[in-house]
Order: structure tokens, then sequence, then C-alpha cells
């Protein structure tokens, strides 16, 4: 009965701004299945989940909108479950050159993975020919732990496995309880050639736990594109009761074919315990494998990755990497186990996928791949994990 009354109520403010504007309403349902095995045992495994976003947006006047979307995903994996969410939830007002975002809104760090997501708060931004300015504070708290996936710490962790319950509602649903702040600059075109991003952030931590980790992070990334090639290069520092570093490095070719391929190699370093050094940890987890899935902290990830448009209705990829884990330390998930050894060397992971669009609202997906521990050094004797998935998704506006 919780779980009726809270889609009720999301429908509810999904719809009722709808009285008082000219409306454009849209729905996008999305539907995913997956086969593999698991770390636990051999057996193949099944999983299916099923999503529902409807999505309203106005127009206030001459220079406000306000857009609105919810979520409500039906999991079938041990059990049966809906889990509704309240996604983006946006109000914005320009003036002039300057403006503010109110509400559940989109944030992301210059490196992509250390913030990331749907966040509740505001942002202010300037636009001038020095830059772009932008200045924002949110809050994580009421978040669906699931999708803002923040894992900072050993009770973030425990706490972000803990199943849904809707009888224990408030203890089991929402993410950990942090603010987060962060002011940003950026130049798309720096002499014509240099794009440049930098920021700032600072996190707090507002969970009632005896030991609170707070942190501040210094970002910068550079983008520079040479004829056909891109060249990307970020790094950034960590504040917190020591310091940690991650960097990364891309380079991006599209070669003229008839095919609009793109070959690209690119690493990112979440840097590890050293002497005086803390391990990198971002505030949201991000993982860089479709099948190793872990957060990005003691880890480096090299990856070679080819894509190409065979035609206007399918194209493909195929994606090859290789992790390493910085220190001996941070890291001790899946492969890592009591008979490990000392090695960095995590293992390969290679994952293809191709996509088909027969029309423009009407989307296949499938894909398939394997991580491979015998190819490092930690663990040479874990098994292969494998996976293959199929999506369909479908938008109606």
């Amino acid at each position: 009965m919780k779980g009726i009354r809270i889609f009720t109520v999301l429908l509810a403010l999904l719809f009722l701004p709808a009285s008082l504007w000219a409306a454009d309403f849209g729905l996008v349902a999305g539907m995913q299945g997956g086969l593999g095995n698991s770390i636990d045992n051999d057996d193949s495994r099944f999983d299916f989940k099923m999503d529902l976003w409807p999505r309203y947006s106005a127009l206030i006047g001459d220079n406000a909108e306000f857009s609105i979307s919810a979520g409500f995903t039906i999991n079938a994996d041990d059990d049966v479950f809906i889990v509704p969410e309240l996604l983006l939830t946006e109000f914005s007002m320009l003036f002039g050159a300057s403006g503010i975002r109110l509400g559940r809104i989109n944030y992301s760090d210059p490196l992509t993975y250390v913030a990331e997501g749907i966040f509740d708060g505001a942002q202010f931004f300037y636009n001038s020919q020095t830059g772009n300015f932008n200045i924002g504070v949110w809050y994580t708290g009421l978040l669906y732990k699931k999708n803002a996936y923040i894992t900072m710490t050993n009770d973030d962790e425990a706490n972000f496995h803990v199943p849904l319950d809707f009888d224990n509602f408030s203890d089991t649903y929402f993410a950990s309880r942090r603010m987060i702040a962060a002011l940003g600059w950026e130049h798309p075109s720096i002499s014509e050639l240099l794009h440049l991003k930098t920021a700032f952030i600072a996190q707090v931590d507002l969970n009632d736990v005896d030991e609170k980790y707070n942190s501040q992070y210094v970002i910068l990334k550079a983008a520079v594109p040479v004829n056909n090639f891109l060249i990307e290069l970020g790094g950034g520092l960590e504040f917190s009761s020591g310091i940690g570093f991650a960097g990364e490095i891309g380079l991006f070719w599209l070669f003229p074919s008839v095919y609009n391929s793109r070959l690209s190699f690119t690493g990112k370093i979440a840097g590890g315990k050293a002497d005086d050094i803390e391990a990198f940890n971002p505030i949201t987890t991000k993982s860089y494998g479709s099948i190793f899935k872990h957060r990005m902290s003691g880890i480096s990830v090299f990856a070679l990755n080819y894509s190409s448009r065979f035609n206007q209705t399918t194209s493909g990829s195929f994606n090859a990497s290789y992790f390493v884990r910085n220190d001996l330390g941070t890291f001790n998930g899946y492969p890592i186990s009591a008979d490990s050894g000392d090695g960095y060397f995590l293992g390969p992971e290679i994952f293809a996928g191709f996509a088909w669009n027969p029309f423009s609202d009407l989307q296949f997906n499938v894909g398939g791949g394997a991580f491979i521990p015998s190819l490092g050094d930690t663990a040479p004797d874990a098994k292969v994990l494998w996976r293959t998935e199929l999506s369909v998704t479908l938008a109606i506006f």
C-alpha cells in the first residue's frame, strides 16, 4: 500500500502543473534483460528490469522554463518490486547573460567521476567573453540511493546494500546525506584551440555517524582538437585526511570512412595510498566496466574503443579495457580473495554492442562480453565473469 501511495503522489506532482501552463508531455519506456554468471556461483542468472519515465515541461513567460519527470522501475531478480523515483525537477530562468536553476537538477564535474548525477539544490551561472562561470549548492539525502550511488565510507556502502523495504522506507530508500558545493569555470575556445574547464568542489558529511568524512577537490581538464584528432588531459586533487590524486588522458581519432568511425584510447587513474598520499575517494560512484563494476578508488583503467555507424539505423562498438589496482589495500572486491597474490594487474574486460534504430523513437541494443582475471597476476585462478544483455527503448512525445 505504501508503494501505491508513493506512486500516486509522484503522478500528482508530475501532472499538476499541466493546469497552469501549456504542457509538453513525453514518455520513455525501457526494458532490459540480462543473462550471465555471478561471483558466488557458476550458475547462469537472468535478470529483468523495466523503466517508465513520464516527462512534462512548459515555458513560463519569455525567460523561464519548468520541467519535471518521474521514474518507475520494475525489477525482477530474486524478487519482483517497484521502485518510484522523482527525477529531474527543474525551474530555470535567464537574466540576459546570467541565469539560475532550482530543484532536482543535473551536475557533472569536469572529470565526470568526482560528482555526477541529479542533486537537489540551486545553481547560478554567468556567461561572458572571459568564460562561463557557475556556482551551486546541493543536498543528496533525498535521492534514491541506487541511482545516486554515494559510497564514500563503509557506512555508506552498508546502507547502499540494504534492500528497499517500504515498511521502513525512510531508512532503506534514501542516499547518504551530504551537502555539496561547487564553483566552476569553463572556456570553450581559448585562442580558438584550447577548451578548458576547472572546478572547486567541497562536500560535508551530514550523516548521523561518529566519524565524518568531509573532502574538497580541485579539478582541471583541457581538450585540444587537431584536425581529426581530439586530445584530452585532466587531473584532480582531493583534500581530506590527506591528499589524493586522480588523472585522465584521452586520444580520439575520427577517421574518414563510409562508416563514420571513431577510435579512442583512454586512461583514467584514481590514485591509491602511498606514504602520505591517500586513496582518491570520489563523491559519487562511477564504474568504467560493463561487467567489472567497481568504484574508481585505488584503480586505474586503460581502454581501447572502436565505434562505427554502419548506416542510418545501425551502429556498433567494441571496447577492450584493462584494470590495475594502484595499491594493495584500497580495493578489495572481486577477484581478490584470501588466496589472491600481491599482484597489481586485475585483468581485462572485453565488451561488444550493437544498436538498431528502425525509427527515431525506437531503439534495440544487444551486447555481451567477459572479464578475464586469468590474464592478470592478482587472482589468475579466479573464474571468468560473462554477461549478455538486450534492451529496448521507446520514446513517445
